[in-house]
């Protein structure tokens, strides 16, 4: 049987501090939280491969540096109400519960989300609500949110998202075309705006009324 504990020491090391990833609780939250429970793949080891992995209906659990990165870019401390567009397989979303105080995740496809959270409750996180529905639009019933993290790339800041924004509250979000995007972080102070792209990704669209 694999060594999970060392693999996640592996990846942490070699993938995510090695390029730049410096945040303690993002390192400590990604060697603790069991990637191999978020893939379905003929040899679980697969599951801290660097690249991102299919996880059926057309979507993919992103590459354990880009799930680093934009954890990171939301400065997360602790009490944050998170959300979450594109709860996927639930990776991301068990390493959010993990760093934050409420975590509310939208995911479009039923299938994914009853898996997701089948995975998520037998881990123990119960600091989060999972919702099927159109995230590019947001959860309005829910708002607002100290922070946003949207996992699927957009054509545009979707102007839902960034009115569901709290004041100082942070977004992050790829934006681009459906076959390359910028990740780019969304900043609201005072009622105002700023927006800054970081790094280049690939990401499925985000499919929707604010989407493609």
């Amino acid at each position: 049987m694999a060594d999970f504990t060392s693999l996640r020491e592996a990846m942490v090391a070699e993938q995510i501090e090695r390029r730049g990833v410096r945040d303690r609780r993002v390192l400590d939250a990604m060697r603790r939280v069991p990637r191999e429970r978020f893939v379905d793949a003929p040899t679980p080891e697969l599951a801290y491969a660097d690249q991102a992995l299919t996880i059926g209906s057309g979507q993919t659990i992103s590459q354990p540096y880009m799930v680093a990165v934009m954890t990171e870019a939301l400065d997360l401390r602790g009490s944050e109400r998170v959300l979450e567009i594109g709860t996927g397989s639930g990776y991301q979303t068990a390493i959010l519960c993990a760093l934050a105080g409420h975590v509310f995740s939208v995911e479009r496809h039923a299938d994914l989300a009853a898996e997701a959270r089948q995975r998520l409750a037998a881990l123990g996180c119960t600091n989060v609500d999972l919702v099927v529905g159109d995230g590019s639009a947001g959860y309005e019933p829910a708002a607002p949110y100290d922070r946003i993290l949207v996992t699927a790339g957009a054509p545009q800041v979707p102007p839902s998202l960034v009115a569901q924004l709290g004041e100082r509250g942070r977004l992050v979000v790829p934006v681009g075309t459906q076959t390359h995007q910028v990740l780019t972080v969304v900043d609201k102070r005072n009622g105002a705006t700023s927006v800054n792209g970081r790094e280049e990704c690939v990401f499925v669209p985000l499919v929707g009324r604010e989407g493609w």
